[in-house]
């Protein structure tokens, strides 16, 4: 709990549910500011209130019209440092343009670095990003961010993933199977599989081509196992739901599946309703009521409580990968 003396939190208008979530964890009203559209679409921001010497942190993620996200955000920091706020921290739970991360063909660009740039140009400190915190130096950010101190950094997530679902579907952890839907996910599974003490698996993609896959192996035994599908990001969601179909042919008695940030554009609703998963069990980086009433399959976790405790240890000068280790439950 804060005691509110020089600090204040501001929402941008793309989550503003988790914006209160974490403010209500860490006992402080929202603080006020005015965002508005003009005709032509652009953004206008006032900050109502003195942010003279404050640590201020902003509160927007990378959600719905991203790019209005984005600017919105680079805005809000801008506004914060001509007002002479003391320090300036972002708090983006889904980082923009986050899978756009390198440079994977000719003359394509790194967009996720040329984000980070702009938040730090628009006079950003710090980042919080899903419980990590970056610190922007120079143009050294991006390849902090990349080196893997940000987007995933779900260690302090991974005890919550798994003490709330677990009470709720009744099944013992050593019955459990964690699996990667690809090979580029084997990290994130194996650090959650060796901290729980259980097996891993995962699928190795065969490609006819490029982007399309002729079939998906899997590596590993899940049979007479729940298996639990690990991944970053759940967008359409088919590569997800066809390893779930592989799973249960496989032998699998379950198929979960937990996502750190839960896009679902497309036809994902759909897929996930028809596909083998049991659950899919994502965080609120994103807002999903839309989404749980339109499938009963998802169910949500809250980090608010998470971000809320790394804004209060980042404010008294803390240690932040402690949490890591520790839920603040």
């Amino acid at each position: 709990m804060l005691n509110g003396s020089g600090i204040k939190i501001f929402s941008g208008t793309s989550h503003p549910e988790l914006a209160e979530i974490i403010a209500r964890r860490i006992g402080l009203p929202l603080s006020k500011a005015e965002i508005t559209r003009s005709g032509i679409g652009e953004t206008n921001v006032r900050i109502a209130e003195s942010v003279r010497e404050d640590d201020v942190y902003i509160i927007n993620t990378g959600c719905g019209a991203v790019n209005t996200s984005l600017m919105e955000l680079c805005i809000m920091i801008h506004a914060c440092k001509i007002a002479s706020a003391k320090r300036i921290t972002a708090v983006i739970p889904l980082f923009p343009y986050a899978r756009q991360d390198k440079k994977d063909k000719s003359r394509a660009p790194i967009t996720a670095k040329l984000v980070a740039n702009m938040i730090q140009k628009a006079g950003c400190d710090h980042v919080i990003v899903s419980g990590a915190v970056l610190t922007l130096v120079s143009t050294t950010a991006y390849d902090r961010y990349s080196g893997g101190q940000t987007m995933d950094l779900h260690a302090s997530q991974i005890q919550g993933f798994f003490d709330v679902p677990v009470d709720k579907t009744h099944f013992n952890v050593e019955d459990v199977v964690i699996v990667s839907p690809d090979a580029g996910g084997a990290k994130r599974a194996t650090s959650i599989a060796d901290r729980l003490g259980v097996d891993f698996a995962l699928f190795h993609k065969e490609r006819k081509k490029a982007n399309e896959v002729s079939r998906m192996v899997l590596v590993g035994n899940v049979k007479d196992k729940i298996a639990i599908l690990v991944d970053d990001m759940a967008d359409t969601c088919g590569t997800l739901c066809l390893a779930a179909s592989h799973l249960s042919e496989a032998g699998a008695l379950k198929v979960f599946g937990f996502v750190t940030h839960g896009i679902l554009s497309g036809n994902a609703l759909s897929t996930i309703t028809e596909s083998n998963l049991e659950k899919l069990i994502v965080t609120n980086t994103l807002p999903q009521n839309a989404n749980q009433a339109a499938c009963k399959k998802i169910e949500v976790i809250d980090i608010g409580k998470v971000l809320g405790e790394v804004i209060r240890r980042s404010h008294y000068g803390e240690s932040v990968s402690k949490l890591f280790h520790e839920v603040p439950y």
